[in-house]
């Protein structure tokens, strides 16, 4: 392929197929760059059409908010292509066919995955199995258990690849059906060292997903972001074994903000490890005690109504289209000002200034891409 620049590397084939190489190659290039994440990667591509009209427009975005401004170098997004090419991995964007329903339907849903494995695991009903890394023996074993009759039942078992109770998840699906792994690091990096073989499994007999780029280690704010993906995959999310504030509690709760099912297996209150699966069950969570049980309760699922998020980019391209592009300076100041370090829901943003929606999103966009805007969870924005 050749990009803007005299870009070389390819875009490995595949889900990349029905973009142009040169629109691929910027769109990687757009969400390597700095403070552009999945919605303000959205929101850009409904104002501008396309990733390349998007990079170009970053400079300009970002001296609004009073900031120089430099996207990501080609030089690092041909090193990460090449990397992807090496890992035998290939990108999935968000609008490709066949990048999955229910993960399109998730806040934030990632617009761009590397993948190693066969697609086709993504078109069957998927079911989340998270828990402890600490597992106690009898877990390890209810969680292979539970993994592998449902994946006979023609279920797609999606975990994290962790210690515990994903690892033995994914060994139970594979010996049964189909599994994804979602994991925190890029597609090249197995972690923990002592899963490479299982992640290796995972990635031939059934997907292996990350949303980091080749060579990105896997740190700690990278796994809340992987525990969203897991949980936008799946219809329905069951923790086998978990302490309080634990990362699966953050999983089951990602899932049940986005309307899906969330299931919990009891567990003596005398073992610290079943204290957040006794918590989800007392908060409202479905209690299960059989393969059956979840069966029965994820069978009349079928997704998330409403648009995917490619029709959700044109409805913001025709806002951003109706807006008075003139007008965006002092729009800027209008929503700076009522901002603080504290987080506001964008709503009350829209609401407070009098403006229009696709006013304050342009204003809030500018701020993002000059480094003075911090997006949180449900829709809120602060200062940084």
């Amino acid at each position: 392929m050749t990009g803007a620049g005299g870009a070389e590397q390819g875009v490995p084939p595949g889900e990349a197929a029905a973009l142009s190489q040169e629109e691929a190659f910027a769109r990687i290039r757009l969400l390597r760059s700095p403070n552009i994440g999945p919605i303000t990667y959205r929101q850009l591509l409904g104002r501008f059409g396309e990733a390349r009209a998007a990079l170009g427009a970053l400079p300009d975005l970002a001296g609004r908010a009073g900031r120089l401004y430099e996207a990501a170098s080609e030089h690092r997004v041909q090193a990460e292509i090449a990397a992807t090419r090496k890992a035998g991995a290939r990108y999935l964007f968000h609008d490709s066919p066949d990048y999955p329903q229910l993960l399109a339907h998730s806040d934030g849903a990632p617009p761009i995955l590397t993948y190693r494995g066969d697609l086709a695991v993504l078109g069957r009903p998927a079911v989340a199995i998270v828990g402890a890394r600490n597992a106690s023996a009898g877990a390890v074993r209810l969680a292979r258990d539970f993994a592998h009759g449902l994946a006979e039942a023609g279920f797609t078992v999606v975990s994290g690849l962790a210690r515990g109770i994903d690892g033995a998840a994914h060994a139970g699906a594979l010996a049964g059906g189909s599994t994804i792994g979602v994991i925190a690091s890029g597609i090249d990096i197995a972690y923990p060292p002592e899963h490479a073989d299982l992640q290796a499994r995972v990635a031939s007999e059934g997907l292996l997903l990350a949303e980091q780029p080749p060579g990105t280690e896997p740190l700690a704010r990278h796994f809340p972001t992987r525990n969203r993906i897991i949980a936008g995959l799946a219809t329905g999310t069951l923790v086998v074994e978990a302490a309080p504030k634990s990362g699966s509690l953050i999983t089951a709760r990602l899932a049940g903000e986005m309307g899906r099912e969330v299931m919990a297996v009891p567990g003596s209150p005398l073992d610290p490890r079943s204290h957040g699966c006794n918590q989800l069950i007392r908060d409202g969570a479905v209690l299960v005690q059989s393969v059956e049980d979840v069966i029965e309760l994820l069978s009349g699922f079928d997704g998330i109504p409403g648009s995917r998020m490619s029709a959700s980019l044109q409805e913001a391209q025709s806002q951003w289209q109706d807006e008075d592009r003139l007008l965006v300076a002092p729009r800027e100041i209008c929503v700076a000002d009522l901002l603080t370090s504290a987080p506001v829901a964008v709503d009350e943003l829209i609401r407070q200034s009098g403006a229009g929606a696709p006013s304050v999103q342009m204003a809030l966009l500018e701020l993002e891409i000059g480094g003075r805007l911090q997006r949180h969870a449900g829709g809120r924005v602060s200062l940084c």
